[in-house]
């Protein structure tokens, strides 16, 4: 039975209080950041499902709401990337000095508009962000610029049906100059809800994971 430490925690920027759930496996080998899409948050239960499969891989997890409540309800506050990204790079920042997490190698799993987020802080960061993934997300929000910054290996998946998102990532794709990889959901719409759609996101991002944030020899060990 997988062994877990679960705790709230607490991330302080930008004068508010953005609240988490940290899960640390025993022997954890990496630290995946979750950055939710416009109106979600760190309780969204397709999140929760790839966050729960890669811990079986090792891989630490924090869900964490970059906006608070009032915040969210407001539409144009959930599409400040600038504000988003600011945000999950505070929480890379809590990670790196938490004693418990300090050690460990991050990557950064984005949906939605926190995928674009996500990539603004990858191009910031450089070297300290080792992986991202996307899933169903808006990388063209990041901005050209932020897109050809970007060094960090990354994997976008879409929905093959989810077609206005599916020609925005490839226009992203295009923009990114690191190793990067395209991988496309057959049948499956923006949310993944179709069977099995799900789980085909959660494999490809534990691969990419396992593969950027442990090693290739790792990516063929099933938990």
């Amino acid at each position: 039975m997988l062994s877990l430490k679960q705790e709230l925690i607490d991330v302080e920027t930008d004068g508010v209080s953005l609240e988490g759930m940290l899960t640390i496996p025993r022997d954890a080998a990496g630290m995946i950041l979750f950055a939710h899409g416009s109106g979600s948050s760190r309780l969204s239960p397709r999140n929760k499902y790839v966050a729960d499969y890669l811990q079986k891989f090792q891989m630490g997890t924090l869900l964490i709401d970059l906006l608070t409540p009032h915040e969210d309800s407001n539409l144009s506050t959930r599409f400040d990337i600038s504000l988003l990204s600011r945000r999950l790079n505070s929480a890379c920042d809590w990670l790196q000095i938490s004693e418990a997490t300090a050690h460990l190698p991050i990557g950064l799993f984005g949906a939605s508009t926190g995928a674009a987020g996500a990539l603004q802080v990858a191009a910031m960061r450089g070297q300290g962000i080792v992986a991202v993934v996307s899933r169903g997300g808006r990388p063209d929000l990041a901005g050209r610029s932020a897109l050809r910054m970007v060094n960090t290996p990354t994997l976008l998946i879409i929905g093959g049906h989810d077609d206005i998102v599916l020609e925005l990532n490839r226009q992203a794709y295009a923009l990114l100059r690191c190793e990067k990889r395209l991988e496309i959901v057959r049948g499956a719409t923006h949310l993944f809800e179709e069977p099995g759609a799900l789980e085909q996101v959660a494999a490809l991002a534990a691969d990419w994971f396992v593969q950027h944030l442990i090693g290739p020899e790792a990516v063929a060990v099933k938990p």
